[in-house]
């Protein structure tokens, strides 16, 4: 592959960048914020007309949110279930506190899941997926270097396209890859293995980019040839380099 100044001076020769999207293409607390407001509000007027209650102090405990005085999702540990879980593994956290409220674990299934349902149809109404600052010409410049891309993500594939095409972003992407698609999702290597198998490209010729360690410990165990972390200096642990936002790769390339 003809060398270009995105890759240039890497350890290997770079043919794909495989993205994470929560957190790192899209805005993960407006996009995720919304669900989890529709989601949580929703349960907790379940919980009353039965006579229980969902102590507004237990939030944070849930799936690893911040929350205003409103109880509105404001922020999130990217270390916990909502930013590094499986949704089948964010779902059965929200069964076991409707469990811990004095449902029985049936009743709390079916009732997460009319929530989880109710969720979807705002989603789709609003679509409140936005892309990242600078995520879109980060796109444009790759795409025209000639460079592959992809995503692996821990949503499931088909929501996972749904977002991408909620923010015109579907056309950049040669494989997109949800934690449906494999046995084990992050932090095992699996996904990324699988998008390369895809691309019939070798994984240490791929960047990865992602906002958690989850993200990192998946390309490292499957050999990526670097790991880009995205977010506050510090935070993520396992990344070779870590930047704030996607501008910071615009003309200077992926190279420190």
């Amino acid at each position: 592959m003809q060398e270009n100044t995105l890759t240039g001076e890497l350890p290997y020769p770079i043919q794909a960048i495989l993205f994470d999207k929560d957190g790192t293409l899209l805005d993960f607390t407006g996009m995720w914020g919304f669900w989890t407001d529709c989601v949580l509000n929703d349960f907790g007027d379940q919980l009353a007309v039965r006579g229980l209650r969902l102590d507004t102090a237990e939030l944070p405990q849930i799936w690893g949110t911040y929350h205003d005085d409103q109880g509105r999702m404001n922020g999130y540990d990217i270390r916990g279930p909502l930013a590094m879980g499986t949704m089948d593994e964010v779902y059965a956290v929200l069964t076991w506190h409707g469990y811990r409220a004095g449902l029985s674990w049936a009743e709390a299934k079916i009732m997460v899941r009319a929530c989880l349902a109710h969720a979807e149809e705002e989603m789709e109404q609003h679509r409140p997926a936005r892309p990242l600052p600078g995520v879109r010409e980060f796109l444009e410049q790759s795409s025209m270097e000639g460079i592959i891309l992809g995503v692996v993500t821990a949503d499931d594939t088909a929501s996972a396209i749904k977002h991408l095409e909620w923010m015109g972003l579907d056309s950049f992407f040669d494989v997109v890859i949800g934690t449906d698609l494999v046995e084990r999702g992050k932090p095992f290597p699996d996904m990324l293995q699988l998008a390369c198998e895809r691309l019939n490209i070798s994984v240490q010729n791929t960047v990865v980019i992602g906002d958690t360690d989850g993200d990192m410990e998946m390309a490292r165990t499957a050999g990526a040839g670097y790991r880009i972390g995205i977010g506050e200096p510090g935070r993520i642990h396992f990344a070779d380099r870590t930047i704030q936002s996607f501008h910071e790769l615009l003309n200077g390339g992926l190279n420190r």
